[in-house]
């Protein structure tokens, strides 16, 4: 019997499929059937049945499953035990951001704390604001990069990172163009091509225009901020963008703030101490690109 047996043995046992287990562990389908069957054989009884379309656990799968785990806690407490006395920091980290984030400072964060702790594997996942922090708040994520509106979410603490204005972005010849600034009810009288709901910025404007009881028109939606500025570009829509992203298509899209949508100043999550300086180091200038931010308050 072999720890990684008993290892592959409960990831079969939680994701209740063979592929999914074998993806978590990192080795092949076939490599975990094998090793599972080999434990089998050395316990003298089946404990995954196959049979089903979902695998099961047995009676003798049932009563092995605890034992697996207090054997695998039992060994990962012996090696925190040593890594203290010498130590080293050692572990496991999933670490979440908006999709097709920009804020290179994360990925400092992350660099500077490989360099520091190289024995944590870090893991990281790419989605919508609002599907990041179910994910913390379940314990599937260790911390995130989000875009929030007003206060941090509940059972949570939060860091901010960014605080920008909303800001609309626009091709040279719309008819807004002229203006230096406008209001919620000058963009919303035309066609807006945003990010979709669940992100922070879609979250600030929806918020904004429900308070004020307008409607906008979504003409177009995309999770990327190139998208919608292409799309902005072509004439498809007013873009809704923080200051920073605009600041990335200023050569093609004219940008003005939006005066009715301020900028909230929620109380938010403290960071490990290596994101916390990536992000507070003099190399991070204002008006850094930022994705997904809440009118402009990127948090983690």
């Amino acid at each position: 019997m072999e720890m990684r047996q008993l290892e592959y043995f409960i990831a079969v046992a939680d994701e209740a499929n063979f592929t999914r287990a074998a993806q978590r562990v990192h080795i092949s389908q076939s490599g975990v059937s094998a090793q599972i069957r080999q434990l089998e054989h050395d316990l003298g009884a089946t404990l995954i049945d196959r049979s089903g379309r979902t695998a099961t656990v047995t009676a003798a799968g049932a009563a092995a499953l605890p034992h697996a785990r207090a054997v695998l806690a039992s060994a990962g407490a012996v090696r925190q035990a040593v890594d203290a006395v010498n130590g080293l920091v050692r572990g496991r980290l999933v670490v979440g951001m908006v999709t097709a984030c920009t804020v290179a400072p994360l990925f400092n964060a992350l660099a500077a704390f490989h360099g520091a702790h190289p024995g944590v594997e870090i893991t990281l996942i790419e989605d919508s604001s609002d599907r990041l922090t179910e994910l913390v708040r379940a314990g599937e994520a260790d911390l995130a990069l989000i875009g929030a509106s007003g206060a941090p979410p509940p059972g949570l603490g939060a860091l901010p990172i960014i605080s920008e204005r909303l800001v609309a972005a626009l091709p040279p010849g719309h008819p807004l163009a002229g203006q230096p600034r406008v209001t919620l009810a000058d963009i919303t009288a035309y066609p807006i091509v945003c990010m979709p709901a669940g992100t922070g910025i879609r979250t600030v404007l929806d918020q904004a225009c429900a308070a004020q009881g307008i409607q906008p028109d979504i003409a177009l939606q995309a999770s990327a901020p190139g998208a919608v500025a292409d799309l902005a570009i072509r004439g498809l829509g007013i873009a809704i963008f923080s200051e920073s992203m605009a600041a990335n298509y200023d050569t093609q899209l004219k940008t003005l703030v939006i005066d009715d949508i301020q900028t909230p100043s929620p109380a938010l999550r403290e960071l490990l101490q290596h994101t916390r300086q990536a992000f507070t180091s003099p190399q991070h200038p204002p008006g850094a690109a930022a994705a997904d931010p809440a009118a402009g308050q990127e948090t983690s």
